[in-house]
């Protein structure tokens, strides 16, 4: 063996060892149940975009199991007027329903201003997010004028109007926390959902930043990334040791709140991320070869499915 490959060796080795030893520690201390965070003690009231299903309903639940009045803040209000009453009978709380409505512009954000303007919300939990029909070449996609400018409001605008609407009231408080929710496609190659995969990317860098910016005064923003989760729909995987349920995930994903500013949220998923950037750093074309390959079997499977 000549001196570089055994440099090379060497390099492969440190750099292994680097970060899985950055990871195996950041697993240790952000998901044990030590020091965790009082969410009750930021403010009365909870707020959560999008809770209709998924992610987003089972923050909801969790809030309101911890205590805290819950604002449910949806495009489709009348799905939650159940889940509503279920809340508020099991955990003993109250909760208040809130119409998000894209075409109206600025003037449903200042109609949610209004509607929380002298509630106390400690922690907010951005979750309101739309992708693509199916995986598509960016100029193939069926009505994409569309489509891309709903992702763009909803991935992106509304994020940074929750953040605006909320933040001031946690500021003269001194406290608060920001849950925004970005997925793990923010941190790799996702061609085929190359505007969802961007919007996303927004809300990892604005959440960075803004934690920058509010955590010396004591705001919690906080950044999740979560790798593939079951949903309501037909097509959902099935729940397995590195696909959990939304409950699971939000289980797992509340114990880093004040332990991890930006997380995948679960055990199995930063796992993956964490080989997925190993690989990367040796052989980025190995893995654009494989995402590639990835998203377009996922859109041949859908287009079949559809056409059926």
């Amino acid at each position: 063996m000549g001196i570089i490959e055994k440099i090379g060796y060497i390099a492969i080795f440190y750099w292994s060892y680097k970060i899985y030893h950055g990871i195996i520690r950041k697993l240790i201390n952000g998901f044990s149940n030590d020091k965790k965070i009082d969410l009750l003690s930021m403010g009365k009231w909870g707020m959560v975009t999008g809770c209709s299903h998924g992610i987003g309903k089972a923050y909801a639940e969790a809030l309101a199991k911890a205590g805290l009045n819950v604002v449910l803040i949806s495009p489709d209000t009348e799905s939650l007027k159940i889940f509503a009453n279920e809340i508020e009978a099991l955990c003993n709380v109250r909760t208040k329903i809130i119409r998000l409505d894209f075409s109206e512009g600025m003037e449903t954000y200042r109609a949610i201003e209004k509607e929380i303007l002298n509630l106390e919300v400690g922690v907010l939990v951005n979750n309101l997010g739309i992708s693509y029909p199916h995986p598509e070449y960016f100029l193939d996609l069926p009505h994409k004028d569309k489509i891309y400018m709903n992702i763009i409001h909803c991935n992106i605008v509304v994020v940074t109007n929750m953040c605006r609407i909320v933040l001031p009231q946690m500021v003269l408080r001194g406290k608060g926390v920001i849950v925004n929710i970005s997925s793990s496609v923010a941190l790799m190659p996702c061609p085929l959902l190359t505007v969802f995969a961007a919007t996303k990317a927004y809300v990892l860098k604005f959440s960075r930043d803004l934690q920058i910016e509010y955590g010396k005064r004591g705001i919690i923003v906080q950044c999740l990334l979560p790798g593939t989760v079951t949903n309501h729909t037909m097509d959902s995987p099935k729940a397995g040791w590195m696909i959990p349920t939304p409950d699971e995930y939000v289980q797992s994903a509340i114990k880093t709140i004040g332990k991890e500013i930006v997380t995948t949220g679960f055990i199995p998923h930063s796992l993956l991320i964490g080989m997925v950037k190993l690989i990367y750093r040796f052989s980025p074309k190995l893995i654009l070869i494989w995402m590639i390959s990835v998203m377009e079997n996922n859109r041949n499977n859908m287009l079949q499915r559809y056409l059926a």
